[in-house]
């Protein structure tokens, strides 16, 4: 086993443990288990906290479980751990907290699984799809428990929408990677943006409204809190064990990268930095999260996950600045609350436009977070809450914009 290999299979191990006991440790193992199990059965939908549907030891027991399922797909596959794959695996514990379960997760990965085999490739080639396109697991949960349908039905019919889900997102996934040119590191959250539009729409074409939901935690609970410093610093502390002094210069070195699809910190610069470079974000916008007062709920801790995965796979602090100072330069000018549930879940998901801020300079990564926080606002409504990854939605159609205008002013320059 490759020593970056090896390194990375501890620390996810590590991470998910962690989830695990501290979910029993939160409720007891008993009310945790019971909790884990409503949730397969529960609303899916933006934003459901599930850290106040069922409680904090369900949420992390769940998003732990989930963890593991991404973490056997990959092994399934015969994949490697690697800065993509653990920011994949890190994403779908993330969103375990808010959103997805075992049940709707399982036949999106299955469906495209199965479209690798219509085209005649390995499951493997489209691994990444299958794990990020779980974004699309609230729309499994809302046929199977929220359309009213005969329980004999809801559950056969839900699983064959998850399959059939799953089939079309490889071809529109790479589709849609053509639009924003990698620039988006949400690439499957405007691919699951595109399809929730449709998704949503059928319902409401045949007179089903689907009511909006909002469930949004403000407990207080000390686990949820020291949930991410822990896991930053054990990163941290990875970094310098396995690595040494080294870890700083290959973090120094992943600063001078624009992040844009596909970067794997761990090849290009080397584990050590990217443990390092994880650990400084996760301390970073934690920071910032208890400066404002936001509470540490299901979302945040889910949308931190995200931003600690793409560590491993695109964003840094250098290029995550920009994006930030442009998202904050909005929020004040249009009087936005900065603890404000969508506003900083934006401020957090909104660094997917990290790329942009690293190839094209400040003052461009400054606009991409401005325009993505007028744009995101909105979208939502958009898929009906059926896409998880709505900031990777609006940021896709952000970051479009954005090139396609320089691209456009380079080739005629050029000419």
């Amino acid at each position: 086993m490759a020593i970056h290999t090896r390194i990375l299979t501890q620390f996810l191990a590590a991470a998910i443990m962690v989830f695990l006991l501290f979910g029993i440790l939160a409720d007891g193992p008993s009310t945790a288990l019971e909790g884990f199990l409503r949730l397969q059965s529960s609303p899916a939908r933006l934003l459901s906290d599930f850290t106040a549907l069922q409680g904090t030891g369900a949420a992390l027991l769940n998003a732990g479980t989930v963890g593991i399922l991404g973490w056997l797909y990959v092994k399934l596959n015969d994949i490697k751990l690697s800065g993509p794959t653990v920011a994949a695996i890190f994403t779908m514990i993330g969103f375990a907290l808010f959103g997805k379960t075992l049940l709707n997760c399982i036949p999106i990965m299955a469906g495209v699984s199965l479209s690798a085999f219509i085209v005649k490739k390995k499951p493997r080639e489209y691994l990444l799809i299958g794990m990020f396109g779980t974004a699309l697991g609230p729309l499994v949960s809302f046929v199977a428990f929220e359309m009213g349908l005969a329980p004999a039905l809801a559950l056969p019919v839900s699983l064959a929408v998850g399959l059939a889900v799953g089939i079309v997102l490889p071809p529109l996934a790479i589709a849609m990677l053509h639009l924003h040119q990698g620039y988006n590191l949400y690439n499957v959250g405007l691919t699951a943006g595109f399809i929730g539009l449709f998704a949503a729409s059928l319902p409401n074409a045949g007179g089903k409204n689907i009511d909006s939901i909002s469930s949004w935690g403000m407990a207080a609970d000390p686990w949820l809190f020291l949930l991410i410093p822990i896991l930053s610093l054990l990163a941290i502390g990875m970094a310098f064990v396995c690595c040494g002094r080294k870890s700083w210069r290959e973090f120094l070195a992943i600063l001078k990268l624009p992040g844009r699809l596909p970067s794997d910190f761990c090849e290009l610069s080397g584990p050590g930095g990217a443990l390092l470079n994880v650990g400084i974000l996760g301390l970073a916008y934690s920071a910032y999260v208890a400066i404002v007062g936001a509470p540490f709920n299901g979302p945040v801790i889910g949308a931190l996950m995200t931003l600690m995965g793409f560590g491993f796979f695109g964003k840094h602090p250098k290029n995550v600045i920009p994006v930030f100072l442009g998202l904050l330069a909005a929020a004040l000018i249009f009087g936005k609350a900065l603890d404000e549930s969508w506003v900083i879940l934006a401020f957090i998901f909104g660094t997917a436009l990290a790329p942009i801020a690293g190839e094209f300079g400040p003052a461009i990564g400054i606009l991409a977070g401005f325009l993505h926080l007028v744009l995101v606002e909105r979208s939502g409504t958009w898929h009906g809450g059926m896409n998880l990854y709505n900031n990777g939605f609006a940021g896709g159609l952000t970051a479009t914009l954005i090139v396609s205008v320089i691209e456009w002013y380079k080739t005629s320059i050029e000419r």
